[in-house]
């Protein structure tokens, strides 16, 4: 398949990158600014902007599917999580590509009383303002037309973890667990190669 991955230069980018080029997949992988990203090899990679709906059309022609890694730290989140999630619904329609994973956030998630995680009692709050970004974004993906899934940690990422080549569906966002990048990974690209998961978000964690 032709994959088109934005937000390729960040973690979970990179291992989303790694993995489809493992699988055969042929892959571009979108940044800011490539000179920055030579370390990218064996893939295209292009110059793009998620947040602007002609850079993403442009990028995604001829491809079969997206995935999005894309943040910015450097806008607010919940500027930079609408503007991106309505950028790519639009662009990616424009260049006929109809499958799109997203990288999610675990706080966005319900957790085990049913409530988004982000809001059960004894949640740190620190990071509130990304969370509630976050979950803009994906109420932006609710009202498109595209086949999209979006899939989070449970938890939170084992920053320092290795591929163990497995992962499981979690019922619920849970503080305590976690998932390698690579790990997820591979739940992205399953996602693309197999989809089980449409116009839903989903929770994955360490099997």
């Amino acid at each position: 398949m032709n994959i088109v991955v934005f937000g390729a230069g960040g973690r979970a980018g990179r291992q989303a990158v790694a993995e489809a080029h493992r699988r055969g997949h042929q892959v571009t992988a979108v940044v800011r600014d490539p000179s920055g990203h030579k370390d990218l090899t064996d893939v295209r990679v292009v110059a793009g902007d998620v947040t602007d709906t002609a850079s993403i059309e442009h990028a995604a022609v001829a491809h079969d599917a997206a995935i999005s890694a894309a943040a910015d730290l450097s806008v607010p989140p919940h500027e930079f999580f609408t503007a991106s999630s309505r950028a790519l619904t639009t662009g990616l329609a424009g260049a006929g590509v109809h499958r799109l994973v997203v990288v999610g956030l675990a706080s966005v998630m319900p957790g085990a009383s049913g409530a988004l995680l982000m809001d059960e009692p004894g949640y740190p709050n620190e990071y509130r303002s990304f969370s509630l970004g976050h979950a803009a974004g994906l109420d932006e993906l609710r009202r498109c037309d595209l086949d999209w899934a979006y899939v989070a940690p449970a938890g939170d990422f084992d920053h320092e973890g290795t591929r163990t080549g497995r992962y499981r569906i979690a019922e619920h966002g849970d503080p305590a667990s976690r998932i390698t990048y690579a790990d997820l990974a591979i739940a992205l690209i399953d996602e693309i190669e197999a989809p089980r998961h449409h116009r839903a978000a989903v929770s994955v964690r360490e099997a």
